[in-house]
Parts: C-alpha cells; structure tokens; sequence
C-alpha cells in the first residue's frame, strides 16, 4: 500500500506545479486501502473537500496508473490532527507589511532588498507592446489606467486567450504609474497565489494581516487569471469584499481571464456584475500584419538580423499568439548561431519543418463542436445533451450557428449531430445568434470572431 502511494504521488508531482503539490497533497498520507476504497489521512475536514472539489479524480488515475489491478476507484477521509504540523510547512508564506513605494511580492516573506517592484516583470512595458485590430481596445484602456488609476475605467476587466499580451498590459500598468508614482503601492498577483495566502491565513489565524494586507496596504490590485477562483466560494467571498474595499476607497482595479465575465463557469453572479460594471476589453489572437510586426519587433529587441520575407513567412505560419510567435523566432535564430549562417528563408523553412500547417482539411461539425466546447470550457457530451442551463445552451446555439454557416448542414441533420435535437429547435437557435450579431451584442459577436478564427475563417 505504502509503494502505491508512492507511486501514485511521484505521478501527480509531474502533473501539479509544485506549488500545489506542496500545499495539497503533501500534509495528505494513505492510511489504507480497503475493498475499492482508499483510505486518506488529512490534516482538517477542508482538506476533505478541498481534495474531493479539485484533486479527486488526479488521485484515482495516478493510483489507476501506478497499478492498474489494485487500483482504488473511491476515496475516504479521516481526519488526523497530528498531521496539521505538516501544513505550514507546505504553506505559502504570508508577506510581512511593507511602507509606501515598495510593491508587494506575494513569494516574498520579507521586504526586498531594493526598492524595485521585483514582481512586476521590466521587460513589458507600452513602449514595446505592438497594437493592431487585435488587441487595441486592451491597449488603449490599459494606458487610461495606467495613466489615471481609479479614475477611469475601474475595474478593468480584460479577457483573451493564452498567450496574447493580458499579462504584458498588465506588467505595463503597472511600471506606467510607479514611474507617475513611484510611492504607489501595488499588488500583482495570480488568483491562484490569493487563493493560497488566503487559504494559509485561515489555517494560521492570520486572516487579519491578510485583510489588511489586501484592503488598507493597496493602491493597485493587479490580478492575472481571475478564472481560477470559478467553484471556489469562500474566496469569491473573500475576494468579493476585497474588491468593494478597494472600490469604494477609489483603488484601481484590474483583473484578467481567458474568457469573458459571463462565460466564467461557477463565478458568484454578484461578482460578475461588478466586473461588468467598469471596462471590459478582449484580445484576440492577432492577425497577420500585428503578428509581423511582433516578430520585428522581437527581432529588434534581441539584436537578431531578420529580413521582411522571413518575418513574413514566420507570421503566416505561427497564428496562434504572440508568445508562440516569439519562441519560434528564437529558435530559429539559435539555429542560425549553431550553424555559423545567416538567417534566410531556406533556413527557416528548415527550422520549423516540424510545426508546418498540414494540408487544408474539410472542416467537419465535429470540428466545430470540438472547438466551440474548448473555448467554452465544457463537456462534448454536454453539448450535445439536454441541459437548458445558459453555460450549455449558449455554447450549443453558438455551434448549431457556426454549423450551418460554415458547412451549410441541413436543420435536421444538425439536429441529430447534437443529440437528437428538434430541426425547429437548430432554426431558432441558429436565428437567435444571428440576431445577436446583427444587434452587435459584444459577447456574441466576440465569441463568434474568435471561434471563427480558431476554425480558419
């Protein structure tokens, strides 16, 4: 029992960061494994439902994994005081209070030895971040608040996908109003670090100097993947009155997320209002002009000679976003200094032989229901199954649409590919998302243009 418990962990240590291995699933021992059942000693019953709301399943397939045989398909909770030493251990220290004009590193336990804002990363600012179509309503509400934070557009909510330039805007914010104010205190953070902290002052009875920490010792609250608190409600909760805090004192608020307020499966409703109620921008995956000027301007930034037609025939290959658009560059760039030659289109072709688009496909409906649930976040066997709920529905009129404009699929055979759906029932969705666009509904409208984009419009 004890060498599949092992097993078992060495395997989720790969699949977690350490961060969450650490803090989860360390203070956490197997204790035995009865019948189908294994048996897990916890520090306190939140670890119970903790584990079971986020790390259940990883649990069952890594012993699933470690032998398939003896493997357990549920699991027990018992509690064991004892273990609770091993909880701040595996905590995320808690950052002491910091005077004006240092911005506040959440890893850090005590104040840096400068006074530079160490979390907020000196390579992105607005001098280097390329604007096009794509991306220019994130850019031009980031400089408003970087340049007059609480004054307009508070809160700031800006959504895309990964790798778009969210956290570069965000970094530029944020260096924009220390050098405007360099006494501004400023917090940048993930929602994952504030869940953890948050989670870590509960255990230590320090939720006080958290509080403080958040509420009274913040001018700037900058927070990176808002999505991560979706099912989490007692840090919505905690969040919830943070953020009125903060609000009502006029402190600048921004947060980010790969997909828009509504769409965040499991967020308070009251929470998504207020992040409706300042600025919401997108960012979308920029389009072959931006993306060839990002590669030149990377170039330039790194010293690497690079001429029009290779930054061109790099921006037609690499769609997807701006981080994969200057990885591909870098390395091609390595593969000209180890080959002592210059870089040409020869060897650029050569370079990313590997990552070539395939040949055009027929796009299928499948293809569309694939993409439609990615970008939605939701289950293919939702799609296609009863639930009214508007986090299936909306999703599944927005497929039977791309569906039928981009294939041409008959009403009734679109309604037997979704579950075996009534063809009146594909008309009227598919003439209510029609009529959202026409009326410009910038959910819909958004959701349609990327989707189209992912599908090769």
């Amino acid at each position: 029992m004890n060498e599949l418990w092992e097993r078992a962990l060495s395997s989720l240590r790969d699949k977690l960061s350490a961060e969450n291995f650490d803090t989860w699933l360390s203070p956490v021992d197997c204790d035995a494994i009865e019948g189908d059942t294994a048996v897990l000693r916890i520090p306190n019953r939140f670890y119970a439902d903790w584990i079971s709301n986020h790390y259940s399943d990883l649990l069952l397939e890594a012993f699933e994994e470690a032998a398939p045989a003896e493997a357990p398909k549920r699991l027990r909770f018992e509690v064991d005081e004892q273990l609770q030493e091993k909880v701040p251990a595996a905590r995320p220290a808690v950052p002491a209070p910091r005077p004006r004009g240092r911005a506040s590193s959440p890893e850090l336990s005590s104040p840096p030895a400068t006074l530079k804002p160490t979390d907020l990363n000196p390579k992105y600012s607005f001098d280097n971040f390329v604007v096009g179509p794509s991306n220019q309503l994130g850019h031009a509400a980031s400089v408003a608040v970087g340049s007059a934070p609480g004054k307009r557009y508070n809160p700031l909510f800006i959504y895309g996908g990964v790798g778009l330039g969210k956290t570069h805007l965000m970094n530029a914010m944020g260096h924009r109003i220390l050098e405007d104010d360099p006494s501004a205190r400023i917090l940048y953070l993930s929602a994952e670090r504030f869940t953890n902290e948050f989670i870590w002052s509960l255990q230590n009875h320090r939720i006080d100097e958290f509080r403080r920490r958040y509420r009274e010792g913040c001018d700037v609250l900058l927070m990176d993947d808002i999505q991560f608190l979706a099912g989490r409600d007692q840090t919505q909760e905690e969040f919830f009155h943070t953020f009125n805090a903060l609000y009502h004192r006029d402190k600048q608020i921004v947060v980010t997320s790969d997909v828009y307020p509504q769409q965040i499966s499991e967020m308070e409703e009251r929470l998504v209002s207020r992040f409706q109620s300042g600025m919401v921008a997108d960012i979308q995956p920029p389009e072959l002009d931006t993306r060839v000027a990002i590669i030149q301007k990377k170039a330039e930034a790194e010293n690497i000679p690079l001429d029009a037609e290779v930054a061109d025939f790099i921006a037609h290959v690499v769609k997807s976003n701006v981080r994969e658009l200057e990885g591909t560059l870098l390395r091609i760039a390595v593969k000209a200094e180890l080959l002592n030659r210059p870089i040409d289109l020869e060897l650029a072709k050569d370079a990313l032989r590997g990552v070539l688009p395939p040949p055009e496909q027929a796009l299928t409906v499948e293809d569309i229901q694939r993409t439609v649930c990615a970008y939605f976040g939701i289950k293919l066997s939702d799609l296609k199954g009863k639930r009214r709920h508007r986090q299936v529905s909306y999703p599944r009129q927005i497929a039977m649409y791309l569906c039928r404009q981009r294939l041409g699929t008959s009403y009734p055979e679109l309604g037997d590919r979704f579950g075996g759906k009534d063809h009146t029932t594909v008309i009227s969705a598919c003439r209510k998302i029609n009529g959202l666009l026409e009326g410009e509904d910038e959910q819909t409208t958004s959701a349609v243009k990327a989707l189209e984009m992912k599908l090769g419009a």
